[in-house]
């Protein structure tokens, strides 16, 4: 879960997470997992109707094999921008099916 811990209170606070792309949010989480410098989004945080599965895939050591998707908004399609581990590794177990995003789409907080 993406926690901060607010100086002057010491009490947790949550944070919100967002993926845009063209606009458009495509996931929006506070229980978002940081790896390697990615948000990772659970899967029933991302709007399914923005994603079509692609036939790449790349293989990471310690994650396992990567399935990517094209995201496609307002009839603009961005190849490859969204990738999730659908059967990770043990050692990444934690983002089994979660999304994460490149190719120009951000993640930025709400707050």
């Amino acid at each position: 879960m993406a926690r901060t811990r607010t100086q002057h209170t010491g009490r947790e606070k949550t944070t919100m997470y967002r993926a845009l792309w063209n606009g458009t949010v495509l996931a929006e989480s506070a229980d978002t997992a940081l790896v390697e410098g990615n948000h990772y989004f659970p899967a029933e945080s991302v709007h399914e109707e923005y994603f079509t599965p692609s036939s790449t895939t790349s293989v990471c050591p310690w994650k396992g094999t990567a399935s990517y998707l094209d995201v496609t908004v307002d009839g603009q399609t961005n190849p490859d921008a969204a990738w999730r581990y659908v059967d990770p590794k043990d050692a990444a177990s934690n983002i089994r099916g979660f999304y994460a995003f490149w190719k120009g789409v951000t993640v930025e907080s709400t707050d």
